[in-house]
């Protein structure tokens, strides 16, 4: 699943891939390629983040995800995994954050 939140931008971001089975399974000893960019500027992802490890049943961290401008970004996942292969893409608008203004008295 996506962040719940837009990343930050210019920042190393580590997440976690929760992977099972349609039946709700954890998906143990899969393997990872990931690939990913912006679709509408033609460029491939500023870092090159990948899964590093199982840290619980079924749930991978992917470390090293970095996100250098905003826009539409695409992230896709290919897996590997004892049932067989699987693609999981997901898409998402990073925004510049929310700009706070102060007023003086």
């Amino acid at each position: 699943m996506p962040p719940a939140q837009a990343p930050a931008i210019n920042q190393l971001h580590s997440w976690k891939v929760k992977l099972t089975t349609p039946q709700g399974m954890p998906v143990h000893g899969a393997k990872f390629l990931l690939d990913g960019g912006m679709p509408q500027h033609g460029h491939g992802l500023p870092t090159q983040p990948r899964v590093t490890r199982e840290v619980e049943d079924g749930t991978y961290a992917l470390d090293g995800m970095k996100f250098s401008m905003t826009g539409w970004w695409e992230v896709k996942l290919n897996i590997q995994d004892p049932q067989g292969p699987d693609q999981v893409i997901f898409n998402w608008v990073v925004n510049n954050p929310a700009v706070q203004t102060v007023s003086i008295p």
